[in-house]
């Protein structure tokens, strides 16, 4: 499968909505009511919360025969070194394809001077726990979280570089 990774410009901002709003129900079902990823989604992926993204943090996006099938998010590194990443969605059927590590891989190379890379990832979320267990993350902590009224367990881990 051929595909490209690239800096997210802002004429991206319409397929990454679709692509967050298709994984997110994919991922998330069963997990996080659906009228709650609703509000999520409206709220965190709204095209001026995506331009502040775009200006503030670091977005990239996976590109297939001209379609952007998956992006990822990460926030600048700060003064320890550490990058998070906020976000990595990849469309259900072009998973399991070497997207995400292609996306995660590239995140990583743009950054400088990053030494870790955190990210939570929702403890009921298999999918994406062994995602990250599977290219080294370690946990480093677990806890819940209030998201919109609806406790969640967490799991935050790092990928030490």
């Amino acid at each position: 499968m051929k595909y490209k990774i690239r800096e997210m410009s802002v004429s991206d901002i319409p397929a990454v909505q679709n692509v967050a709003k298709l994984s997110w129900h994919d991922t998330y079902e069963g997990i996080i009511p659906c009228h709650i990823q609703e509000n999520f989604l409206d709220i965190a992926y709204s095209t001026s919360m995506l331009e502040k993204r775009l200006a503030m943090t670091h977005m990239y996006v996976a590109e297939y025969s001209g379609k952007v099938t998956g992006f990822a998010n990460f926030s600048k590194p700060d003064d320890q070194h550490i990058s998070e990443l906020t976000a990595i969605y990849i469309l259900p059927d072009y998973q399991r394809l070497g997207i995400g590590l292609a996306l995660l891989e590239y995140g990583i190379s743009k950054l400088e001077q990053v030494r870790n890379i955190d990210v939570i990832v929702e403890k009921a979320n298999i999918k994406g726990y062994n995602f990250y267990k599977k290219l080294g993350f370690e946990v480093l902590d677990e806890f819940e979280e209030d998201f919109d009224g609806h406790m969640l367990k967490s799991i935050k881990m790092r990928l030490r570089l």
